[in-house]
């Protein structure tokens, strides 16, 4: 008692205990769950997408150094999809395979043709683009279809691992095969009269005349055709979904049609004149 006044004792256990009522409690509680959340956005894996960068303008490198090209940007898009940081991983395109299949990627968007020879080791999304084989010849050969190349004779290039390289393996009996590691030095065996012919994608075939438009000719429509997919591991069935939903979606914003008018405005409209399929 101080001046005739009485003080009551502090409870300092029940002083403590105060700011810990109920509301105080779920702010705490709200705020723990955003820092959560956003750690575990933060922490979300990358999605690791292996190609090629030698194939302009689908696969490359810009003036910096990184990578580049449609499918670079088909890549971004479906990381953007995904709500996954997209990495990509510049692999030799015969070791793509291999590289999905011992997970050191997560797919592979690299202007892969689904065939069925690679069904069989690893799964393929819906096609996203239509192409074939075309025939880059030299300008002295006198080649106006597959069945010329087929004799006696004749040398043809291929790229190692490309499809054109197993339709030649498979269907080439009577001319000679030529298998070379770069798209560049299988060209320049056409350019230099050392082949008959270079079997590749049309629109490849057409960019590699206008180039040589005095050492080639170019057999554009497709004597075979095929499709582009994005390769995915078996079982991984729930990315496969992710991605067939997200090219699905990407189709219908006009995304493929934009990336045509951007990377080839020029070989679109040859490509319409001449009544020649075009890729997307």
């Amino acid at each position: 008692m101080m001046g005739g006044m009485w003080m009551q004792p502090v409870d300092k256990a029940h002083t403590l205990k105060m700011p810990w009522s109920r509301g105080w409690r779920l702010v705490c509680a709200a705020v723990l769950m955003v820092v959560v959340s956003s750690r575990a956005s933060a922490a979300e894996p990358p999605l690791r997408v292996g190609m090629e960068l030698a194939y302009p303008p689908f696969e490359m490198t810009d003036a910096q150094g990184k990578p580049a090209g449609v499918s670079v940007r088909i890549a971004k898009a479906l990381g953007e999809h995904l709500s996954r940081p997209v990495v990509i991983e510049n692999i030799a395109f015969d070791g793509l395979i291999p590289a999905l299949k011992t997970r050191k990627i997560d797919c592979i968007i690299s202007s892969m043709t689904a065939t069925p020879e690679r069904a069989r080791s690893i799964a393929f999304s819906d096609p996203y683009l239509k192409t074939g084989l075309a025939i880059l010849a030299a300008a002295k050969t006198k080649v106006d279809s597959i069945d010329d190349l087929n004799q006696p004779g004749r040398t043809i290039a291929v790229k190692k691992g490309t499809t054109a390289h197993q339709f030649a393996a498979r269907e080439i009996r009577r001319g000679r095969v030529l298998v070379l590691d770069r798209e560049t030095a299988a060209v320049m065996e056409v350019v230099q009269q050392k082949a008959d012919a270079f079997l590749y994608d049309p629109l490849s075939i057409y960019q590699h005349h206008q180039r040589h438009p005095d050492t080639t000719r170019a057999l554009l429509t497709p004597f075979r055709e095929e499709s582009w997919a994005v390769g995915l591991r078996r079982g991984d069935d729930t990315l496969l979904q992710d991605v067939n939903a997200f090219l699905r979606a990407y189709r219908a914003a006009g995304g493929f049609e934009r990336l045509g008018e951007e990377f080839f405005s020029e070989e679109k409209a040859y490509f319409e004149e001449r009544g020649i399929p075009f890729l997307f």
